[in-house]
């Protein structure tokens, strides 16, 4: 068996393609790899930084043996051409059109069931902090993990916004950025489980993870935040745009 016979035939080949190239183009900080669960699925829960970081996260998790599996949303599963890579990908969708959160998250839960890795940006959208910082979180990472009794994961990542940041068209690849990941323990969800959990239980348990994955963005970047943290429920659609001094 070929080093990447883990991955499904569509991940591989894209792996092929683009690995060598984010070997040459970017420098890798890489941590706490150890702290992944081994066996079973779970559910690692990651900062969204920029349009470029699901392919750079998807380096570091196939190099820790790990199939790359994101939420994505369920109308581009019926588009031709994307729909098959997509499928072919198993990535997971997220089917917004259904009247209840835990519905919409019916595929995830199955496959975090099954013994899958599924990633969530809990943001559910690419951050706005003007900064970087993380924003706040939907709920989605929290109710898989309570829904399969698995491990929650938080990780964290700094460097995609330097190659593209938020919202803008024009990457920076030269001179090769450091892409920055960090691992933490499983997010302690013990006082949630074993009884019926609230709305408001579930919205708490995710501002834990929010704090968490925030705290460890600062441990990467040395710093802390200035301002509050956006909350994503007040976000107008982005506008794309281009200005020099974001890309520093």
């Amino acid at each position: 068996m070929g080093r990447w016979s883990f991955l499904p035939r569509t991940t591989r080949w894209v792996v092929r393609f683009l690995r060598p190239l984010f070997i040459v183009l970017t420098r890798r900080d890489w941590r706490d790899v150890e702290k992944l669960p081994q066996d079973g699925g779970y559910v690692l829960a990651v900062n969204h930084l920029s349009h470029v970081d699901p392919f750079l996260l998807s380096h570091f998790l196939v190099d820790a043996g790990i199939t790359p599996r994101f939420l994505t949303k369920d109308p581009l599963f019926r588009v031709r051409v994307v729909g098959s890579i997509l499928r072919g990908a198993e990535m997971i969708p997220v089917f917004r059109s259904t009247s209840g959160a835990a519905d919409s998250l019916r595929a995830a839960v199955d496959a975090v069931q099954e013994g899958k890795v599924v990633t969530i940006y809990p943001e559910g959208t690419i951050t706005r902090d003007p900064e970087g910082w993380p924003m706040s979180g939907r709920t989605g990472a929290v109710r898989v993990a309570l829904e399969t009794g698995a491990p929650l994961v938080p990780v964290a990542q700094w460097g995609p916004q330097a190659i593209l940041w938020p919202y803008t068209k024009r990457p920076r690849i030269l001179p090769r950025k450091t892409i920055h990941v960090r691992v933490g323990d499983p997010l302690d969800l013990s006082d949630l489980q074993g009884e019926e959990v609230t709305e408001d239980q579930v919205v708490a348990a995710t501002g834990r993870l929010m704090d968490t994955l925030t705290a460890m963005v600062a441990d990467i970047r040395g710093e802390l935040p200035t301002t509050p943290r956006i909350d994503v429920h007040t976000l107008a659609k982005p506008r794309t745009t281009y200005d020099d001094s974001e890309s520093s």
